[in-house]
């Protein structure tokens, strides 16, 4: 077995051992595993069915990380990612009014175009063409629109006529919780405990079912069926002029977290060289993006890196057999859906509201010496979340860098992916 893992993965060439690959995929997959009751929640706000929601999530988790160890032999965890989903859900679907199953199909067709660049000279093209500063934005932007999901379904702010937004009754028990939550997230996490959010998940969970807020319906079962949700996708509902907006911005949004992702877990696993390359980059990318086209035929938002991955390269992962390791759990996890299902939204909200504030924390990169730059950023992270839509702020976003660069002179700065892209939005704003 040894000899035949080596062969596999390369393990000795990469000075590390079996034992030490599948310690690493359990740590990358307990820091990871929260997905697996948030992504369910999600898609049955969008109407899907929560237990074949479930079923998807890991099944598409697993067949991505294991795809990604076999053909990339990279340690890198995926799933259905973080924010993009939150975008399918509540803008998609909810303010945009297309069915999820349109929404799938709009999924499926990013994925393919990902596919496309992946494998071709667009993904670099893409990559330089827009403005660093755009790119740290739409992360930070996703994130704070996941922050006021959570603190949202947390009952941690309310609706108001006067104000807009209000705080929450934090009489109740629900944003008790919610807080409690995410303090104790927080808290495991500065102690760097593995898995702080699904253990925080989880303790909030069983206060609830001590509380008689939450009724037990067991741990373990046969998993749910993924009918309701496998190939549901309506591709050619997807080909709608007022769809463009939002296949960009899965497009993009995927594109920048991916590669971000992959860089920084490359750097961190030794796979770049003494000449600066990176071992399996454009396979791995490839695992990437291919799991996005596939996630959607099984009913999941895009599957993406998650950058959880790199616990799993601290604790000495260096190769596929740590994302093979992390499929299998996955697939384990699949047993367990009676748990998920009795996960209430109060207890994810503080996973929700933690994960924002890391996302967030990438603003530190951003240009605060040239205006021109930050104010578009700013814009964009802003508008987000406001508008409620990640497709209108990324849109805000590249319309206000195109003007404030002309109006200020510097036009020379303004690249033809800029410049392609703010005009699709403008005419997105303008006619659809």
């Amino acid at each position: 077995m040894q000899a035949l893992l080596d062969r596999l993965f390369r393990l000795e060439a990469h000075n590390t051992r079996a034992s030490t690959e599948i310690m690493a995929g359990l740590t990358t997959f307990i820091t990871m595993a929260y997905i697996i009751f948030v992504n369910p929640q999600m898609m049955a706000s969008a109407g899907m069915d929560q237990g074949a929601s479930f079923a998807a999530t890991c099944l598409a988790a697993a067949l991505a990380c294991v795809f990604m160890g076999l053909y990339a032999n990279w340690p890198v965890g995926l799933a259905p990612g973080m924010g993009l989903n939150a975008f399918f859900t509540y803008t998609v679907v909810g303010e945009m009014g297309y069915s999820w199953q349109v929404a799938l199909g709009a999924v499926f067709i990013a994925g393919i175009l990902f596919v496309i660049m992946s494998v071709t000279r667009l993904r670099a093209w893409m990559l330089n063409s827009i403005p660093q500063d755009l790119r740290v934005a739409m992360g930070a932007g996703v994130g704070l629109f996941i922050g006021f999901i959570g603190l949202k379904s947390g009952g941690l702010i309310n609706d108001n006529p006067a104000t807009l937004l209000s705080l929450g009754d934090l009489t109740q028990p629900e944003p008790m919780l919610a807080a409690l939550g995410f303090i104790i997230i927080a808290g495991l996490s500065v102690r760097q405990v593995p898995g702080a959010i699904m253990v925080g998940v989880l303790v909030i969970t069983v206060l609830g079912l001590l509380a008689g807020m939450v009724e037990y319906q067991g741990l373990v079962s046969t998993p749910p069926s993924i009918a309701p949700t496998l190939m549901q996708l309506d591709i050619a509902g997807a080909f709608e002029v007022g769809m463009i907006s939002v296949i960009i911005a899965i497009l993009f949004v995927n594109l920048f977290d991916t590669a971000g992702t992959l860089l920084g877990v490359a750097s961190r696993a030794g796979l770049v060289n003494a000449r600066g390359d990176i071992e399996n980059m454009d396979k791995a990318l490839q695992a990437d993006s291919s799991s996005s086209v596939a996630g959607a035929l099984f009913g999941c938002a895009p599957v993406t890196s998650y950058v959880e991955s790199a616990a799993g390269v601290a604790a000495g992962g260096r190769t596929g057999l740590t994302a093979v390791t992390v499929g299998i759990l996955f697939l384990l996890a699949m047993f367990f859906a009676p748990l998920a299902g009795m996960v209430p939204a109060y207890a994810t909200a503080g996973a929700l509201v933690y994960v924002a504030l890391l996302m967030m924390s990438g603003m530190q990169a951003l240009n605060y010496e040239d205006a021109t730059e930050l104010v578009p950023a700013l814009l964009t992270i802003v508008m987000i979340p406001l508008s409620f839509s990640i497709a209108n702020g990324i849109a805000v976003g590249f319309i206000s860098y195109v003007a404030i660069k002309i109006i200020a002179g510097r036009v020379a700065d303004i690249s033809f992916g800029a410049w392609f892209l703010a005009l699709i939005f403008l005419a997105k704003f303008a006619f659809f």
